[in-house]
């Protein structure tokens, strides 16, 4: 399998011709630690917003500031090959920030993708889609699925009594 990760300017540049060609390029970004079925439906489902998905996946340092001296559990490189293996997945690139908003400015894709669980006007690069000509959409989210609480099944059935205790 070939991975999908290429750096920010080679992901620029195939945006860049994607949308010459007419192609409709759908963005979102994320952790993606332990991959799960909520993220696959998520991903599965920004995907049908447009013809191709660019994925910006934060990196190690990057998910250690947001999620904790602890997280992520799979190291970037990993969680970009599993990214890869995803057929709704058409590229990916890492970001250092905490937000993707210096990538999204870079890539401005023609749709921008959160969970249902972010209010449009806080998604970072919103405004910059949208001054661009692009949207920004939320889809659902399945119930009950995340790399915390996966986590914290792992710690109570092997270390009982132990929680993760962030997010």
């Amino acid at each position: 399998m070939k991975s999908k990760l290429i750096g920010q300017e080679e992901a620029a540049e195939q945006v860049r011709r994607w949308k010459e060609e007419g192609v409709r390029v759908v963005f979102s970004n994320g952790c993606f630690d332990i991959l799960h079925a909520g993220h696959v439906r998520y991903l599965r489902a920004a995907r049908e917003l447009g013809d191709v998905l660019v994925i910006g996946l934060n990196s190690d340092a990057s998910v250690r500031r947001i999620k904790g001296p602890l997280r992520p559990v799979c190291a970037e490189r990993d969680r970009a090959e599993v990214l890869s293996g995803l057929e709704a997945v058409d590229a990916i690139t890492l970001f250092d920030e905490e937000t993707p908003e210096l990538l999204i400015d870079m890539l401005l894709p023609d749709i921008l993708v959160k969970g249902a669980d972010w209010r449009i006007e806080n998604i970072a690069g919103a405004k910059a889609v949208i001054d661009a000509g692009g949207s920004v959409m939320t889809v659902p989210l399945l119930e009950e699925r995340s790399t915390s609480g996966i986590i914290d099944v792992v710690l109570q059935r092997y270390c009982p009594g132990a929680k993760l205790g962030n997010d």
